[in-house]
């Protein structure tokens, strides 16, 4: 059965946050956010497990899915739903040899090439970005634009995940492009409220997908 994403999906980066990431998460969650995802790029592995798991504990249990990233090893101590890998970590079916079957496996594609070669795995998504310039990745990939959205849209029944630079004025035109859900980072995490910030998200996302001829 194919996999039916949130319209959004908000990534915790460590390097962003102002507050606890089990205090943002919870907020996160309180205003209706289901799928999350840990980027910790600093954190020894100790570090990265330990912050993980207790972010696990605090949503997993309220239906939650919380995403690893990079890392399927921590994903599956922590008790994570899933991983969400790269193009320079383990391959996908790597990683799902690591976390299991029952787990999910996400990755990241930044051009056609790698989005057809996502496709032919058994990924259960494909984010693909960045899709305008961002400011949350120190050496990010040539910008793709919503026009690349549209143009991969066909060559797959997998959800497709739309990230980079993502902000809550951008975010109708991403999903009426093609992508399934968009992933929001920094116009999230630095907002003064970030859970009420996800709400309008979630909201604008909604409409924007019932609006006519969508």
């Amino acid at each position: 059965m194919r996999l039916v994403l949130p319209r959004l999906y908000v990534i915790l980066d460590r390097a962003l946050l102002t507050i606890p990431e089990t205090e943002c998460a919870r907020q996160l969650v309180d205003t209706g956010v289901r799928w999350l995802q840990y980027r910790n790029k600093t954190a020894s592995s100790r570090e990265l497990l330990a912050s993980a798991k207790q972010l696990s504990d605090a949503v997993v249990p309220r239906g939650v899915t919380l995403i690893v990233n990079d890392r399927a090893d921590t994903a599956a101590l922590a008790g994570a739903s899933g991983v969400h890998v790269g193009q320079e970590d383990l391959g996908v079916e790597e990683a799902r040899a690591v976390i299991g079957p029952d787990k999910l496996v996400g990755i990241s594609t930044h051009n056609r090439a790698q989005f057809e070669r996502a496709a032919a795995t058994s990924a259960d998504y494909i984010a693909v970005g960045p899709i305008f310039s961002t400011s949350t990745k120190a050496n990010p990939d040539p910008v793709v634009g919503v026009e690349f959205l549209r143009q991969i849209r066909p060559l797959t029944d997998k959800p497709i995940v739309a990230i980079g630079g993502i902000t809550l004025e951008r975010a109708a035109e991403v999903v009426r492009a093609g992508a399934d859900s968009v992933a929001a980072i920094g116009d999230i995490l630095r907002a003064r409220d970030p859970g009420a910030r996800a709400l309008q998200f979630i909201e604008i996302l909604e409409a924007a997908i019932h609006a006519p001829g969508v």
